[in-house]
């Protein structure tokens, strides 16, 4: 009796009345939700809440990289003229970005216009364009097909593919009609042409998470899948599981180990920087990029900065879309210790951002040197030695 009186007296001073405990796999933490009152006044919608932060701490706004960089992750306008050229060109020259790869990528004469637009610009040696690969209505011998394609666009100029975007694997069908798998067998030669050729292959596999989870006030991403109802994967009957589609993924680096391997946006794991570091451990062939998952690194400098220094050697640097006023927080997140500060997509993040401080060593592989040894005849102008 004494025994159960002292666990009762236990139990209430852990929880006290008004505390809600949750389990999250590593233990429990204590929510206190109030009194039980209700706000006296009608409570803004999620929306409208904007708070001043009243925390005063040191600043420091980097708008130039400190080391020139490699966008590997580049979506600028279509550069089709070299007027276009030129005005991205000037952008990337008052934030110290050196190179972009121009990661929408083309085909055929398409590749060849955007090439000749390049070289007859201001900025002939700072754009890399990666080629596009056709995957609809895979079919018996379309592996081949596009493979060769490939070798052409290579011999045209491309450097690598990609970005190769997240409906391979959710949403594109084969010639029978059903989903084209990303480890489907007719496209092994396709890799491992690519493997031969020496060039990467930058993919995007999936979304976060979170897009593939119910729709409910629980889920971190609720207001970005509110307002997009194209990044909505609940439906089992239209698309795989998130787990069921980074299965496929990993199948594929498996099976093509000669083949380097970019995924973008930190493989969609930057919210759980291990499982990453495992993948890290088991492809040596592969490399990921950090194009607008800032948000979750942001978030995490202590963990980050550890993830960043160990894996350094298989990161790049990349943007996605290409927003001149954006990099700067790519860069301060980097390369300060500072607090607390804001990230630049409210939907993408309710959070605020802290600095990483990358060492130097750290930053020059981030910025362009992991660059430099994957994508051969990178153009070495502006890049230090």
């Amino acid at each position: 009796m004494r025994r159960s009186i002292a666990l009762v007296v236990l139990v209430v001073a852990m929880f006290p009345l008004g505390a809600v405990a949750q389990g999250t796999g590593t233990g429990q933490i204590v929510r206190r939700p109030g009194d039980g009152r209700q706000p006296e006044f009608p409570p803004p919608t999620i929306t409208e809440y904007h708070p001043r932060s009243t925390l005063v701490v040191p600043a420091h706004l980097v708008p130039r990289a400190k080391f020139p960089a490699v966008d590997l992750h580049g979506h600028p306008p279509t550069l089709t003229s070299p007027d276009v050229v030129n005005t991205v060109g000037e952008a990337m020259d008052k934030l110290n970005l050196q190179i972009m790869v121009n990661a929408s990528p083309s085909s055929g004469d398409r590749l060849a216009q955007q090439i000749a637009a390049v070289k007859a610009s201001r900025y002939p040696n700072r754009f890399v364009m990666f080629a596009s690969l056709d995957l609809r209505n895979v079919g018996p011998g379309s592996g081949q097909k596009i493979a060769a394609q490939l070798v052409a666009d290579v011999k045209a100029g491309a450097a690598g593919i990609g970005e190769i975007m997240k409906s391979f694997g959710l949403s594109i069908k084969k010639a029978d009609g059903t989903r084209l798998k990303l480890d489907d067998p007719e496209l092994d030669l396709v890799w491992e042409t690519a493997a031969n050729l020496k060039i990467p292959v930058f993919i995007h596999v999936g979304d976060p998470a979170e897009f593939f989870q119910p729709l409910d006030f629980q889920n971190e991403r609720w207001l970005e899948l509110a307002l997009y109802p194209d990044r909505r994967y609940q439906d089992r009957a239209r698309f795989p599981t998130f787990e069921g589609l980074m299965a496929e993924r990993d199948r594929l680096f498996a099976r093509h180990p000669r083949t380097v391997w970019v995924i973008a946006h930190l493989g969609w794991h930057a919210q759980d920087l291990a499982r990453l570091g495992l993948m890290f451990d088991r492809f040596p062939n592969l490399y990921s990029e950090v194009g607008a998952v800032l948000y979750d690194l942001g978030r995490q400098p202590r963990n980050a900065r550890v993830f960043m220094i160990k894996y350094q050697d298989r990161i790049l640097f990349g943007k996605d879309s290409f927003q001149p006023d954006e990099y700067p927080y790519y860069w301060r997140v980097f390369e300060t210790d500072d607090e607390y500060f804001d990230y630049y997509r409210d939907y993408h993040a309710f959070w605020k951002l802290y600095g990483l401080a990358l060492p130097d060593s750290v930053l020059r592989k981030l910025y362009y040197a992991n660059a430099e040894k994957i994508i051969t005849g990178l153009p070495r102008a502006g890049l230090p030695n």
